[in-house]
């Protein structure tokens, strides 16, 4: 008589996905960029000014030619991470970056000054920024906006606590020392991740994408219509009319978004306020992206991207009219409010985006490119403000043209739908 067991074989458990390390390790690889964005710059510029002895045009035009210049290199290295791998070029880019740092403290005057500031953008908001927001594509498919949107909650608590750090460090030990320990800072914390933590991709630590079947390709969904998962060239990107459209609303973002940033202390010192509630500003911003980052990044997943991408346009015209209108606390608290909302919408969009309608494989490239006009944008606005300050005595007529300006945006938006399947 034989027995026979009807129970069901025991699965062996479930590996924990790789991904879910990488996730806090992308946020981190953007974290380390403060000093060089224009939340962590702004808050040097007063420092700056007095000690070398500036104008708000000469300041920001080291900034906006230091910028312009560090947009250029992006494809370049674009093309390195398609060609050796995230964490080689990652490596390189966080050493020269606490370096960067280390050399701010010791700039004398305007030429080093667009020195570091060419190697502070072009390392930090451009190489470093890019990197790190390549991370994830390359570990989740169909939860990619919301795994987008948990990196950018994590962003968002190192922003917030950043502004009081910086202003801490500034009147304990002086800017020169601080940018110093912010350099020392950046290589301490990311050299031990590098080297134990970070893989390239699910293949390295024998997984998948998250999401995915066995033989599946990634992004084959409704996002995008690559269902035989062929991946666009940068030549075939480029003949696309979503790359233009998203490249417009890139570079609107940019300008408009750093112009302000960059000149928050300025423009409201013209209204009886300074770093202080710029800092107010900072802070609120940064809390409200903890709070939204993961519901946009959820609905990045099940909207469609050209709406949130147009949604993202409106976003940015009220943050130009609540700089307009900003003359009291309250204000300056709903000022950092609609910054972030603004962002919360447009970031999980943006890094989703490409990679959804243009696959992995050249996504260095195409990265590159965007980040090229990202950075090159990006120097413009801080200039435009700045010069516009001086030659006319005020704020009003510059704000009220970048009020205008993302307007036309808003419906073009709506055409950059998911490229055909490239041939």
């Amino acid at each position: 008589m034989s027995i026979h067991n009807n129970k069901a074989p025991a699965r062996s458990p479930k590996r924990f996905f790789y991904g879910w390390i990488m996730l806090p390790v992308a946020a981190l690889g953007f974290f380390v960029t403060s000093p060089a964005q224009t939340y962590g710059v702004s808050l040097f510029n007063d420092s700056l000014r007095g000690a070398l002895d500036l104008t708000h045009s000469r300041l920001s035009g080291a900034y906006m030619f230091g910028t312009l210049l560090g947009a250029i290199p992006m494809g370049y290295v674009g093309a390195l991470m398609d060609r050796h791998g995230l964490r080689r070029t990652m490596s390189v880019i966080v050493l020269l970056l606490g370096l960067t740092c280390i050399f701010m403290s010791q700039v004398g005057g305007l030429f080093t000054l667009f020195l570091g500031f060419f190697m502070l953008r072009m390392l930090g908001p451009g190489a470093q920024s890019m990197l790190s927001g390549t991370i994830l594509p390359f570990w989740f498919s169909k939860r990619l906006g919301t795994a987008e949107g948990l990196r950018h909650m994590g962003m968002a608590g190192g922003m917030a606590l950043f502004p009081a750090l910086v202003l801490c460090l500034l009147e304990s030990v002086g800017w020169r020392w601080a940018y110093a320990i912010l350099g020392m800072g950046i290589m301490a914390v990311m050299f031990p991740v590098m080297a134990f933590v970070f893989k390239n991709r699910p293949e390295d630590v024998g997984q998948q994408m998250d999401g995915l079947e066995p033989g599946e390709p990634p992004f084959s969904d409704r996002h995008a219509r690559r269902r035989g998962g062929v991946d666009f060239t940068l030549g075939r990107a480029l003949s696309t009319r979503a790359f233009w459209i998203c490249a417009a609303a890139i570079g609107m973002w940019a300008m408009i978004n750093t112009g302000v940033q960059f000149n928050l202390v300025p423009i409201f010192e013209t209204r009886g306020m300074g770093r202080e509630e710029v800092s107010l500003v900072f802070r609120s911003y940064a809390l409200v992206l903890m709070v939204l980052y993961l519901p946009c990044g959820y609905l990045a997943d099940r909207l469609p991207l050209n709406l949130m991408l147009s949604m993202a346009m409106i976003g940015l015209a009220f943050v130009a009219g609540m700089v307009i209108i900003t003359e009291s606390l309250a204000g300056v608290y709903l000022l950092g409010g609609v910054l972030g909302a603004a962002q919360a919408i447009a970031v999980p969009t943006l890094t989703t985006l490409l990679p959804r309608y243009y696959g992995l494989m050249h996504l260095g490239k195409i990265r590159g490119v965007f980040s090229t006009l990202l950075v090159a944008s990006s120097s413009a606005g801080p200039f435009i403000i700045g010069f516009s300050y001086d030659m006319l005595g005020g704020y009003g007529q510059v704000l009220t043209a970048m009020l205008l300006m993302p307007l036309p945006l808003i419906p073009l938006a709506l055409f950059a739908t998911p490229p055909g399947q490239p041939e």
